[in-house]
């Protein structure tokens, strides 16, 4: 307790046990019934922190029992402490560069565009180097290939799937405050790091870490997912799903699993058909992703599989989604136009029972990295 706060009690008593005095905060103190009681409604909590009253009122000290302290103030302190845990800490983007708005897909790719990119476009293989018999039977049997015109926008996808996060780009903050805020509800910002990226489903404290292989394209796909009106309500029902107390899954970890499966697609180019009829890239690159998240959630859900079941789902569906593109998005089309109006469930049918939090304890393997045969449980890539 602050030294103004002990000469606040300190002072002499008023004549008549009745009486006002000013209080260091500018409010006033009344004394009945042998008790002491102290009228706070006037002052902001956030000045009431800075004077250690709140921490004061709830403690014994000078006498004071807790019993007296009022419902107000009480609630008050709930209120405050409530806000403090969620303050970012010394690791956040700085306010000034992080105002807090939400940003869209089309803003975060603008912002891309902008950027010198060069150093991660040499590092790119645009499409996989077949030999012999494999080059002939694609040649012969395989997709079309891309048109001219469209394989700059296809470097531009694999060139973004090699950035990282860049925790000094206020837009790759914002990026992540978005996500964030779309699938929790929260108004409010978070931290750069902490134990909150897990409960979206990131391993762990720091969304970095589980990039690799998909880079920050792995963001993007998050970003048009919750902030396209379309596909918001699939995000939130695969991210109910994930917490499923017995189904559940680290969500932003599959998406990542999910946009590598993409990125291969495209550099096999299974994905050319459909981007030469549509004359795009990006966004037959987004649709085929929510696709084939939709997919695996409908899998995930209908066939009741558990996080040891992850690395052989992520195979068949890499599997599927290389040989039947088209079927993906014909299956996501006619989702969303039973969504917009309010029809069927993506999943079928809501996930009984209690959400839960992402186990911590959960060690995920690489599905790249399973022998032909081997009968063990897989994991997701990380």
């Amino acid at each position: 307790m602050n030294e103004n706060f002990r000469s606040f009690h300190n002072e002499k008593e008023f004549k008549d046990g009745q009486g006002e005095r000013a209080s260091p905060g500018g409010c006033a103190s009344r004394e009945e019934d042998g008790g002491a009681l102290v009228d706070f409604a006037g002052i902001p909590i956030s000045e009431l922190k800075n004077r250690d009253v709140l921490r004061a009122l709830t403690a014994e000290a000078n006498g004071w029992e807790p019993g007296v302290v009022s419902a107000e103030v009480l609630r008050a302190q709930e209120e405050w402490e409530a806000v403090d845990t969620i303050q970012p800490d010394a690791e956040s983007w700085d306010s000034s560069d992080q105002p807090g708005q939400l940003i869209s897909f089309g803003e975060a790719l603008q912002h891309l565009q902008t950027l010198d990119l060069s150093s991660f476009k040499k590092r790119i293989q645009p499409t996989v180097r077949r030999t012999g018999l494999a080059a002939l039977r694609h040649c012969l049997f395989g997709p079309p290939k891309l048109h001219q015109g469209l394989r700059e926008e296809r470097d531009l996808v694999l060139t973004i799937a090699q950035c990282g996060l860049d925790s000094q780009d206020p837009v790759h903050g914002r990026v992540l405050q978005t996500i964030y805020k779309k699938l929790t509800g929260s108004k409010l910002d978070c931290a750069l790091r902490g134990d909150h990226w897990e409960d979206l489903g990131f391993q762990g404290a720091n969304p970095a870490t589980d990039l690799r292989g998909a880079g920050f394209l792995a963001l993007l796909h998050l970003l048009y997912l919750v902030m396209d009106a379309k596909t918001l309500l699939m995000a939130q029902e695969i991210f109910r799903l994930s917490r499923h107390h017995i189904q559940q899954f680290p969500f932003c970890l599959m998406s990542v699993n999910v946009t590598r499966i993409t990125i291969q697609a495209l550099r096999e180019e299974c994905l050319s058909r459909e981007c030469n009829r549509q004359q795009k890239v990006i966004a037959v690159v987004n649709s085929f992703y929510a696709a084939t998240f939709l997919r695996l959630a409908h899998v995930w859900r209908t066939q009741q599989k558990t996080i040891s079941d992850s690395g052989f789902v992520l195979k068949d569906l890499e599997a599927l989604a290389k040989k039947s593109p088209r079927r993906l998005l014909k299956t996501l089309e006619s989702y969303l136009a039973r969504a917009s109006k309010g029809q069927a469930s993506l999943l079928a049918q809501k996930c009984p029972g209690p959400q839960a939090p992402p186990s911590t304890d959960l060690t995920f393997t690489g599905v790249c990295d399973l022998q032909p045969h081997s009968s063990e449980g897989a994991g997701l890539i990380a």
